[in-house]
């Protein structure tokens, strides 16, 4: 079950090939802004959201521990 050496080697050249090409300059630019849109969606967005689930558990916890008492 062992796999072809002449399909591995056209993968090889394929591959060296692959990456012998320069990465067009409008990729980089999506690349970019897309890494750009993520960050700030995750840093102004999802983080404040999930600090705001985690402190309201941690008051919820508190109470409950309050009230036990």
């Amino acid at each position: 079950m062992g796999s072809d050496p002449t399909t591995a080697a056209v993968g090889d050249r394929a591959a060296a090939e692959a990456r012998a090409k320069p990465v067009p300059l409008w990729r980089w630019a999506i690349w970019w802004v897309l890494l750009l849109v993520a960050g700030l969606l995750f840093y102004f967005l999802l983080a404040p959201i999930w600090l705001g689930l985690r402190a309201a558990a941690w008051i919820a916890e508190f109470r409950a521990r309050r009230r036990r008492s």
